[in-house]
């Protein structure tokens, strides 16, 4: 594995599995009061420049579970809200703390941060991926599957940095993949020729019917992510009939489970009844942001002299 994860992409399979069994083990010692305090004495500079419920708090929590701490730094705590050039920006938290994370709009400004840190970067979220919340999905279906190879994954929604990432790490899980999205709404391209490349099972439509069809897991996302307000009302239009409701829920296999990142606008992307049909596998998702963080910064920060 890099020494930074920007992205899912930048993953092998191996890495996955890694991650994620140690994610498995992060949660049984925490659940068991078994101490894990790998990262003692060490730094997690924060970016946001998004905002968030989930990353901040999982974070946070997690550095503070593996011996660290963790700083909170939005745009008016930088000087890059005040134009200083991001690679000053790397360089100057390089030489205060042990690792970055960021919560952004631009992969670019991501892998640029990475390009001039010497010490790891871990992608939070930008506009093209978001890998941590993608590892504890993937934890989530194992707990409930057992396994991954094999079960098929019904992404619905827009293909947007959610279901860029749930395609390269469901593909490199050897899972089963299929996407619906409303025309003009598809995945980025680089990420359909990954999975043109890879050669696994996946499939790509317009009809979510189609999609959900013996689906073990269904998956969705908010029609317009942080940054499209304004897109909004067109979007409500544009993606009239892609929404996890009974009548998709019946397209799939009787015990398939429904996973959403959050936040969710119940009666849009999901309706009421199934996300409460649905909410203890959600919350576990939610949960599992935290021990699958915890595992990454362990991987790439632990390596480092304290």
């Amino acid at each position: 594995m890099k020494k930074d994860l920007l992205k899912m992409l930048d993953l092998s399979s191996e890495d996955i599995f890694e991650i994620l069994n140690s994610a498995d083990q992060m949660k049984y010692n925490l659940k068991h009061g078994i101490a894990h305090r790998v990262l003692e004495g060490k730094t997690l500079a924060m970016i946001f420049q998004k905002s968030s419920t989930r990353t901040r708090v999982s974070f946070e929590t997690g550095m503070y579970q593996l011996g660290g701490q963790a700083l909170f730094l939005t745009h008016n705590d930088l000087q890059i809200g005040r134009g200083e050039p991001i690679e000053d920006t790397a360089r100057v938290l390089s030489r205060y703390a042990n690792g970055i994370m960021i919560r952004t709009f631009a992969q670019e400004e991501v892998e640029t941060l990475a390009k001039w840190s010497t010490i790891p970067v871990i992608n939070g979220l930008t506009d093209f991926s978001h890998p941590c919340q993608i590892l504890a999905d993937l934890m989530t279906i194992r707990e409930y599957h057992t396994a991954l190879e094999g079960v098929k994954m019904a992404y619905i929604g827009d293909g947007n940095n959610m279901c860029n990432s749930l395609i390269v790490g469901a593909l490199k899980c050897g899972m089963k993949m299929a996407v619906a999205t409303p025309k003009g709404y598809e995945p980025h391209a680089d990420i359909l020729k990954f999975a043109k490349d890879h050669g696994g099972e996946f499939s790509l439509v317009n009809d979510p019917m189609e999609a959900a069809v013996s689906a073990d897991v269904l998956v969705t996302d908010v029609w317009a992510s942080m940054g499209q307000e304004d897109e909004a009302k067109k979007r409500m239009k544009d993606f009239a009939g892609f929404q996890i409701n009974n009548a998709i829920m019946q397209q799939a296999h009787s015990k398939a489970i429904v996973l959403h990142c959050l936040p969710a606008h119940r009666g849009e992307e999901i309706t009421a009844e199934v996300f409460e049909a649905h909410a203890d596998v959600i919350f576990d998702e939610a949960e599992n942001r935290l021990h699958a963080q915890k595992a990454v910064m362990a991987r790439l920060m632990g390596a480092q002299q304290a």
